[in-house]
């Protein structure tokens, strides 16, 4: 696992949430402002698709990430929070 690469995607994934929540924020007294309902569309599929691959590659971010139907793979370690594991 080449931890480099996981930080990485892992800090991308994070600004890329932070920057959907202040959309989000914006838009609840902005609805009509369609820049903003353009760039919030941006950054959804922008953050689906870092989770997509960083799931890919390194396994669930969360419990919904769980995509193998015959083994829970959420338990496995390290987490992806803790990161004096990894």
């Amino acid at each position: 696992m080449n931890t480099y690469e996981k930080d990485k995607l892992l800090k991308k994934i994070q600004e890329e949430d932070f920057s959907l929540y202040e959309t989000v924020l914006y838009l609840d007294t902005h609805p009509n402002n369609s820049a903003a309902l353009a760039f919030y569309k941006q950054r959804k599929e922008s953050v689906a698709s870092l989770k997509r691959e960083y799931q890919q590659k390194f396994g669930p971010l969360t419990i919904y990430g769980n995509e193998d139907c015959s083994h829970w793979n959420w338990v496995n370690k390290p987490w992806p929070w803790e990161k004096e594991a990894n």
